[in-house]
């Protein structure tokens, strides 16, 4: 572990909480200090829920170290069994109090109570939030759906009616835009003539999970979060899982083959009535501009690799790196970014991710709200695609990722940073125009905008600056030249900056000129 100003996952005990959160009827009492209640502000704060999570902390204080906090332990949890009455409970402690080693699993066995109680042990110096959530999912699921598990040999039976069923799994509580998503795929699936058995845990009920067994199939949305209890699933139940996540067009194509071939169905007549703006907006004359830009993707790793191929694949730009911090994943993401001859980023330290970026100037950066921040400070535009994520990235408006409807919330989220910022360049480039100038009355409103500008005389012309000097033999750039490059819009400046001291550097120029600025314009032309 190392102190940071920022991190991309909490410990696994949120992880926990994101579960319990989305669920109905479950509820989790948390052995921990009294400092780490600060969790429920990530859901009543950020995801804006209209209810506290349904935890109850124990909240021991540094005197009662010398005491029981076994017994504040118990006592908390027949307290909160007697005042929420849930069909089953979690237990478990904060990174905290797992040195004191109260074990909050036995404590709570021996109160024998009514319902499921189901223990976690969630290393909270090994693992993180993501591991956390994927951990007790799975428990929970083999807690509560093994009990109905088949025989060994002896197949399941399958719907009375005949209708195809699955369950979708991987949404929580304060998961990048899971709610939107799941509204979008159960539509996919209604459509394709698949009914749909249980989505969990979001909106999910103990009862709920126990009935996971009776579908036929599960549809994997978020593979952080289920793919353990998926793989659990398939080997009790003999359940096979979707691979593919709906994250563009060409992947929602994709994903609907591999449902109607785990349905046996026909997907064709819905693959052909799909009705995504972005394959045409994309290759439309107003996005002629985007082609070949320079993009950088970093997230949890099911985001990053969906909007690396969107990126690559169907928005024509050019993915020059990409990365996660999901270290669980590391594998899959090496692996597409050697196809795109790149070399993965694998880190949880912002740090890295900031100089990786630096140094290589994209265009548009595809992360989270730490690469937003970034970029922000760099000068280049940005989307948010992925967790961790702020409150503005939870909108009141359904914007899904997933499905042909999330395709065109993609391009919408992606291409308007790089137009807006074109309109920026523009506004800078005049605004000393007369006509422009931020003293000027707005021009739609004519004689009637207020009190024309006074022309004031115009300013001596100050004595040319010398040259910035630069370092280890690099080219410098002479002032005029700075300000022509300054007139180049910013999203690709960058460029012009490298290409120009590239071109400088060729030809021994040691000081850039304007002229020098052409003329490597005109080399890179040909």
């Amino acid at each position: 572990m190392h102190l940071t100003v920022w991190t991309y996952e909490g410990p696994p005990h949120v992880g926990a909480m994101r579960v319990a959160t989305a669920m109905k009827d479950l509820h989790y009492v948390l052995h921990a200090p009294q400092g780490d209640t600060y969790a429920d502000l990530l859901f009543t704060m950020i995801e804006r829920i209209p209810r506290r999570p349904p935890v109850t902390y124990t909240t021991f204080q540094a005197r009662d170290l010398g005491s029981d906090t076994a017994t504040l332990f118990k006592d908390s949890v027949q307290a909160a069994y007697e005042r929420f009455q849930p069909k089953a409970m979690i237990v478990g402690a904060s990174c905290t109090a797992e040195l004191i080693q109260d074990d909050p699993g036995g404590l709570a066995e021996a109160l024998q109570l009514p319902i499921p109680v189901v223990p976690l042990e969630l290393p909270a110096y090994q693992r993180k939030e993501n591991w956390g959530a994927a951990e007790t999912f799975y428990h929970l699921v083999r807690a509560l759906a093994g009990p109905h598990a088949p025989p060994p040999g002896e197949r399941r039976e399958s719907s009375p009616d005949g209708t195809p069923r699955c369950n979708i799994l991987g949404p929580t509580a304060l998961g990048f835009r899971h709610r939107d998503d799941v509204r979008e795929v159960v539509a996919l699936l209604q459509e394709l003539g698949v009914a749909i058995n249980v989505v969990a845990p979001l909106d999910a009920a103990p009862a709920d999970l126990a009935r996971l067994g009776e579908a036929d199939f599960n549809v994997v949305l978020y593979p952080e979060i289920a793919d353990t209890a998926a793989r659990w699933l398939k080997r009790t139940f003999g359940q096979p899982m979707t691979s593919v996540i709906p994250i563009g067009v060409n992947a929602t194509c994709d994903f609907i083959r591999e449902v109607a071939a785990l349905a046996e169905l026909d997907a064709q007549p819905m693959l052909e009535r799909q009705q995504s703006r972005l394959p045409w907006y994309s290759r439309s004359i107003d996005s002629t501009y985007l082609t070949g830009k320079r993009v950088f993707v970093f997230g949890d790793a099911t985001h990053v690799l969906a909007a690396a191929k969107v990126a690559r694949d169907e928005l024509g730009f050019e993915v020059v790196g990409l990365g996660t911090y999901s270290r669980e994943f590391a594998r899959e993401v090496r692996a597409l970014a050697k196809e795109m001859g790149l070399e993965a980023l694998i880190t949880d330290d912002y740090l890295e991710v900031e100089q990786r970026v630096t140094e290589l100037q994209p265009e548009l950066v595809l992360g989270t709200q730490m690469e937003r921040h970034i970029a922000k400070r760099l000068g280049i535009a940005c989307a948010v695609i992925s967790s961790p994520i702020h409150v503005q990235d939870f909108p009141a408006a359904h914007s899904p990722q997933m499905g042909f409807e999330g395709a065109n919330v993609l391009f919408d989220t992606w291409v308007h940073p790089l137009m807006m910022g074109l309109e920026e360049h523009l506004l800078g480039m005049f605004r000393e125009d007369f006509e422009f100038n931020e003293n000027a009355a707005p021009s739609h409103l004519g004689r009637y905008g207020g009190p024309t500008a006074v022309a004031s005389p115009e300013p001596a012309a100050p004595e040319p600056a010398p040259a910035v000097p630069a370092s280890d033999g690099e080219p410098c750039w002479a002032p005029d030249a700075e300000k022509a490059l300054g007139q180049i819009p910013f999203f690709v400046r960058g460029k012009a900056r490298r290409n120009t001291e590239s071109f400088a550097r060729e030809q021994g120029v040691s000081t850039i000129t304007v002229e020098t600025l052409y003329d490597a314009k005109a080399h890179f032309s040909r």
